[in-house]
């Protein structure tokens, strides 16, 4: 015990004199369990956020009344469910147990701020709807001005107006899709919040909503009902249940309320803590390299020491228990600095986004449990981990070794290193052929690409000789002695070269997979429209997620009788189970599809399908054994099932989706009408030019949305890739920090054992400015190799990446030169900045001091 202490004061006191050897391991836990906890308490915050909100604005709804049928496609977070009734409404009020009820009637409807640009519509939904007199049922509240009452008036959210410029009082453009004159006359909230996040609410008349947003009148989505005093929301659905028809249920407040909060945040939240959360390991893993590297060179530097230490009695576990004691050390107090240090960073995010347009609701800062003590736990295991390898090494140390100088260069790497990564990378090409065939594997091609990440950081080592000959070549010509010098440096230790160089690969890599991938799903993009797309101009009013209200059903028509034009054909979207599983439709006019878009070779005709003949892709109806004359069961939102007879099957269906029926067959099903696009071909003889502004004369009257040439509705297509990109960019740019530093610290620690190497340079007559450059030119050789192997690792994982997608999308691979040429200059300038510090440093050493130095 008394040992065991005195080896703990010993690890102790030594770290507190040679802390500054750890201050590259200290930043990278700090960062990395900084932005783990931020991720964490900004997920709890906004989690908790939600729940309140929604608590708040549904707190007077104790049942809804819905259809009990929900189509559900992919993607969708909620199902599609058939509209009730409301003649129900008088019936429900006189069940035993309620108070009130009120028809809740919601669709599609974007607003036009006063700029003319329409609000909302990139992700969040853009909903419309009636407002409900009762303010218990409602869950918007008045914050100014009053209710809607005459046609034209409406009620928004105030953080919808407050974007697009809108006041009560002013007069604007509802799409719905149809675009309807309305008036502001009142501004809302939603459980005491401006809106739910970035989602847009219009509320109009009860007449209104029922003429713009449903099929018929007397229909809504739900009805909204109010229990009496004394019944529980579980006894008030109950009640109900008898006296609803078939086809439609009874639901608790409570459980629609949680329905529509993930609808609304879970799906956002998911993918935004997933990931940031995949960002925290990547920073995390590049740290973990760092660690280990500076370890490693400590306990190398102190062989001596620790020989030292096992002549004078200390056992190898004594030796082992005090570079652990220093590496726990190390990592709890940077792990509870990054606590602090990710706190401040949930702090500044819901500070920021508000700022750039993102709000998020009001509400301090949740400090889970779990949001403090896992990252706590994985800084402290992060850096024991990294520093184990180490630490058995200083174990293994023998006493003898305190009596002879010791070599603090470790040797090349081992034909077993280099046996074993040819076998992991011989298995990963193995995983992602197989992976990637005809029938993809996404398992298969994961486990390959982590086998070509062990293989690469395992051949690391042998790899480092061959790439540093190779790169610092020309520094013999342009840099002279100093250039010389600098590749001799970085090749006296192969494995520290590649550990401080597997760092910076791994950050390189991943910004190169994600480059690599962004390019080829673009190129994807470009060639379905160049391969499918035959018309000239497509309008489209562009979204992602449920944003948006679509195009009016009426466009299309009146671009198609416009003199300038052959044919003008609007694609709708439905959805139905067929054979019982959810599908998305296309319900558009099948005959004239030919003249707009290619759909390859097309077996059957699609001429002539009418209300019971359906179109199917070579693809869906090979999964489902259809063929031309077979029959397909349909059954849609309504609660109907009806066979259709599959009269064509073509082959592309990128555009023009995997089933296709007419608009006479979607017309008794459907809910609120409206095209997703409409493709348009000019006459012979008519110039682009001309025709699109024919176009764009005529869309003006509904709604203005955008009308492009082929290639602008490509690059609108792929618009949403560049922004993925630079957010990846900018939560990578942590990563790379790290590895940086993992270089700069490295070179200082490989500095200071070469001290009296550097005075006798010195002394020998080189000047300060040539051994700033030889310690520069050796931090850029570094970085080159890292760079190089980030760069082949990266495309060699979105080559991965694009084959298993390669199942739902036939990809296009593509590697964009230029911006990994970009990537390769940034690592390489990268590794010039995290030389210049050490180098600095060396070239202040005192000739004599470093001469005499031990």
């Amino acid at each position: 015990m008394t040992s065991t202490r005195a080896s703990v004061r010993l690890s102790l006191s030594s770290l507190r004199a040679r802390k500054r050897r750890f201050a590259g391991t200290f930043v990278a836990v700090l960062l990395g369990v900084a932005f783990l906890t931020g991720t964490l308490v900004m997920g709890d915050t906004l989690r908790a956020s939600f729940d309140t909100m929604f608590g708040n604005a549904t707190a007077g709804t104790d049942a809804v009344v819905r259809g009990s049928h929900a189509v559900t496609v992919a993607g969708e977070s909620q199902g599609t469910r058939q509209p009730v009734s409301t003649a129900l409404v008088e019936r429900i009020e006189q069940t035993p147990g309620v108070a009130a009820a009120a028809p809740d009637i919601q669709g599609a409807g974007q607003l036009i701020g006063s700029d003319g640009r329409p609000i909302g519509g990139q992700g969040p939904p853009t909903l419309a709807g009636n407002w409900i007199d009762d303010p218990k049922l409602n869950p918007y509240r008045l914050a100014e001005g009053r209710a809607p009452s005459a046609p034209g008036e409406v009620v928004v959210n105030r953080g919808a107006a407050d974007r697009g410029g809108l006041g009560i009082g002013d007069t604007t453009v509802l799409r719905t899709p149809d675009p309807v004159r309305v008036t502001i006359v009142g501004l809302a909230t939603f459980g005491g919040q401006d809106g739910m996040g970035q989602v847009t609410y219009t509320a109009l008349t009860r007449a209104d909503a029922e003429k713009y947003l449903t099929p018929k009148p007397g229909e809504a989505s739900a009805i909204q009902v109010r229990a009496g005093p004394g019944t529980s929301q579980r006894e008030l659905v109950e009640a109900l249940r008898p006296v609803l028809p078939k086809g439609v249920e009874a639901v608790t407040g409570q459980a629609a309320a949680a329905e529509n909060r993930d609808m609304i945040s879970g799906a956002f939240l998911g993918l935004f803590t997933t990931l940031l959360l995949v960002f925290s390991g990547i920073v995390l893993l590049v740290a973990t390299f760092s660690i280990h590297n500076t370890f490693a060179i400590v306990v190398a530097q102190r062989t001596r020491e620790n020989a030292l230490l096992r002549a004078l009695g200390a056992t190898r576990r004594q030796v082992v228990a005090s570079t652990l004691v220093e590496a726990s050390a190390v990592g709890v107090v940077a792990s509870a600095a990054g606590l602090a240090g990710g706190i401040g960073i949930a702090a500044g995010l819901r500070a920021l986004f508000p700022a750039v347009g993102f709000p998020f609701p009001e509400g301090a800062l949740v400090i889970g449990a779990a949001s403090l003590l896992l990252p706590l736990a994985v800084g402290v295991v992060v850096c024991l981990g990294s520093a184990l390898l180490p630490a058995v090494r200083a174990g293994r140390t023998a006493p003898l070794a305190a009596l002879r100088e010791s070599a603090v260069d470790d040797p090349a790497a081992s034909r077993t290193r280099a046996l074993v990564g040819l076998v992991l990378l011989v298995a990963s090409l193995g995983a992602v052929l197989t992976g990637g065939s005809a029938d993809p594997s996404a398992w298969l091609s994961a486990a390959g690409a982590v086998s070509a990440l062990a293989a690469f950081v395992v051949l690391g080592p042998v790899a480092s000789s061959y790439a540093v000959r190779l790169l610092g070549a020309p520094l013999d010509r342009l840099r002279g002695v100093p250039g010389r010098l600098a590749r001799r440096n970085a090749l006296r230790s192969p494995r520290r070269t590649a550990s401080t160089a597997t760092a910076l690969m791994i950050g390189v890599a991943v910004v190169c997979l994600f480059t690599v991938f962004g390019a080829s799903l673009k190129a994807t993009m470009n060639r379905t429209v160049d391969r499918s797309f035959a018309g000239d101009v497509a309008i489209s009013a562009p979204a992602f997620g449920a944003g948006g209200s679509g195009l009016s059903p009426r466009l299309a028509p009146a671009v198609d009788r416009l003199p300038e034009v052959a044919t003008a054909v609007g694609l709708g979207k439905g959805v139905a189970e067929v054979d019982g599983a959810g599908r998305a439709l296309t319900v558009t006019d099948p005959a004239a599809l030919g003249g707009v878009f290619d759909l390859g070779r097309i077996e059957g005709s699609l001429k002539g399908l009418g209300a019971n003949g359906i179109a199917v892709s070579g693809t869906e109806a090979g999964k489902r054994g259809l063929h031309t004359g077979s029959t397909a069961r349909l059954t849609f939102t309504d609660g109907t099932r009806q066979d259709f007879t599959v009269r064509a099957v073509y082959d592309r269906s990128e555009l023009a989706g995997d089933y296709v029926i007419t608009r006479q067959a979607w017309a008794p099903h459907r809910a609120q009408d409206s095209d997703s696009l409409i493709a348009v071909s000019f006459k012979p003889g008519v110039s682009t030019a001309d025709g699109k502004a024919a176009v764009v004369k005529t869309a003006a009257a509904y709604g203005n949305p955008d009308v492009q040439t082929r290639g602008e509705y490509a690059q609108s297509s792929a618009g949403g890739i560049d922004m993925m990109l630079t957010l990846v960019y900018a939560l990578l740019a942590l990563a790379v920090l790290i590895a940086l530093l993992g270089i700069a610290n490295t070179l200082t620690l490989a500095l200071h054992e070469r001290t009296r190497e550097l005075g006798l340079l010195r002394a020998l007559g080189q000047t300060r400015s040539q051994l700033r450059s030889m310690v520069r030119w050796e931090s850029v050789l570094v970085a080159a190799f890292g760079t190089a192997g980030g760069l082949l690792l990266g495309g060699f994982l979105g080559r991965v990446l694009v084959k298993a997608s390669a199942g739902a999308t036939d990809f296009s691979f593509v590697l964009p030169p230029l911006r990994l040429l970009v990537v390769a200059l940034v690592g390489i300038a990268a590794g010039a900045l995290a030389g210049w510090r050490p180098a600095r440093r060396a070239a202040r050493l005192d000739v004599l001091r470093a001469i005499s130095a031990e």
